[in-house]
Parts: C-alpha cells; structure tokens; sequence
C-alpha cells in the first residue's frame, strides 16, 4: 500500500519522485505509447462523427450548386467562389475557402480541447497519473495525437473535395478569379501549401482548446471556449478602428493562403500570419504544461 501511495503521490505530484524512478521494468519515455492513446481517440464516436461531416461537406456543395445553378459573379467582379465549378482543383480550394473560417475550426478545438478533460470528466486522468505516466509525457502524448487528428481532419476535406469535384466537374487545371490558370501539377502543389498553412493557423485554437482543457473537468467548457474565443478575434479583426493592431490577431491572417492560389504566389501575408500563430500557440501551450505540473488532480 505504502509502495501504491509513493507512485500516486508522484504521479499526481511532479511525477519524477523516487518510487517512478526505482519501479522494476518503469521507463517514463514508455508509459502511454502514442499509438494506444491514438487508438483509444479513432475509436471516440466524437472522432468518427467529426470525419463524417468533414467528408459530407462536398457533397453537400455539389448538391447545392446543382440545385441552385452554377456559381456566377452578381456584382461584376469575379471571386474564387465563382469558379468553383470550373475543375476539381476549384472545387477543393472553395471547400478550403468556406470551412477555413468556421467550420474547420470545430475539429481542432474538439481534438485539443476534449482530450483531457474528458479523462477529468470520466474520473480516469488520477488513474493514468498513478500509472504511473509523468505529467509531462501524458500532455505531450495527448496533444501529439490531438494535433495529429487536427491535421487529417483538415486534410481530409480537400481530399475528398478534389475527388468528388474531379468526377463532377472534370479534372483541369486551377482557374484564377483575376485571369490565367495554374496547371495541375502547379495546383496540387498551390493547395497542399494552403492546406499546410490552415493548419498553422489553427495552431492558435489548439492552444487555446489545450490549455483550457488542462484548466476544467469539463470538455464542452474547453471546447466551447476555444471555439467562442476564436469567434471573437474574427469580430474584433471586422472593427477597422483597431487599425495596424488587427496585425497582432491570428483572425486577421486566416485567409493569406489565398496569395498561393494567384499567378505568382506572395509569401509575405502567409509568413506574417505563420509567425503569429506560432507565436501565440507556443505560449499557450507553455502554459498548459506549466499549469498541469503543479494541478492538483483529484478526479
């Protein structure tokens, strides 16, 4: 009992105690492996329901565009939405186009957001500390595999968006809204930039959902925060008062992506916007690990 008591003490504690350090057989690097933490969150039916919508969505549009006509300008200027019928390669940078902003930021605030407060919620986190698994190795393991769902989630919409859009709409190279084309070869390139760089991007709300997760027992209080939190840093880049401060907001550089899908891609708004997410991911993910080191875990 003493023996069970040291380890829980640690593994609740700074998890480097001399109980973890002396077991038989103990490796810390070894507790928690990444593929039973990524087995255990596929599995999730949140994971499956997510994957789901994500690969519905093109349907949906193709259905939309069917009923209600092909996209065409109304106002004389051309936008990315009035090509979307022109080729496969236009039908997934439409489907990036009108997820970026919302839709594919519920994914990511729900893997990073959800995967320790649920382990709080179900009253198991105390147990996989007494494992006993270092506070360290346990947050790096979930967030590796969170970030990893984050990814496949936002690649899965455009792979699914180019397949179904090709048999729709053909397969032809990427029509330019100003004027000229990019060839396929050039666009498959262009959009796995783009999809590189949302990811980025939505670094900021893994940070956000990761952090808050490490805070409450509450999943849908980490998600739903980390998803309202991003809803208000688009309303504050619409206040044009703000002027040259919007620079600082990650909202503001959430569709820079669009420079890799002209003529000549410019890299100046996507490194400005890179930079930024990561920058502020870096601190809020500092924070998650510094915060969950000295919590006291009682569920």
């Amino acid at each position: 009992m003493s023996t069970l008591t040291e380890r829980t003490e640690n593994g609740t504690g700074t998890g480097t105690g001399p109980g973890a350090e002396t077991a038989d057989g103990y490796r810390p690097g070894r507790t928690l492996p990444l593929r039973v933490e990524l087995a255990r969150q596929v599995k999730r039916r949140r994971t499956l329901v997510m994957a789901a919508v994500l690969g519905l969505l093109p349907f949906v549009l193709v259905v939309a565009f069917a009923v209600g006509g092909e996209p065409g300008s109304r106002s004389g200027r051309v936008t990315l939405m009035d090509t979307a019928t022109a080729s496969g390669a236009n039908f997934a940078a439409v489907s990036l186009f009108v997820s970026a902003g919302f839709l594919l930021v519920i994914p990511v605030a729900l893997f990073c957001g959800d995967t320790v407060a649920s382990e709080a919620s179900w009253s198991s986190l105390r147990y996989l500390l007494a494992a006993p698994v270092p506070r360290a190795r346990l947050l790096l393991s979930k967030l590796t595999v969170a970030l990893g769902l984050s990814l496949a989630a936002i690649v899965l919409l455009p792979v699914v968006a180019l397949a179904v859009g090709t048999v729709a709409y053909g397969w032809g190279p990427l029509q330019i809204p100003t004027g000229g084309s990019l060839s396929t070869g050039t666009a498959t390139g262009r959009l796995l930039i783009v999809v590189a760089y949302v990811f980025v991007s939505q670094l900021v709300t893994a940070g956000l959902a990761f952090w808050l997760s490490t805070r409450t027992d509450a999943p849908l209080g980490a998600v739903g925060g980390a998803v309202g939190l991003t809803i208000v840093g688009n309303v504050l880049d619409a206040v044009t008062a703000l002027g040259d401060w919007r620079h600082f907001l990650p909202a503001h550089w959430q569709f820079a992506w669009a420079d890799a899908v002209q003529p000549t891609m410019e890299w100046g708004g996507m490194l400005q916007g890179a930079s930024v997410s990561i920058t502020y991911a870096l601190v809020l993910f500092a924070l998650a690990f510094r915060g969950f080191r000295r919590k006291d875990i009682v569920s």
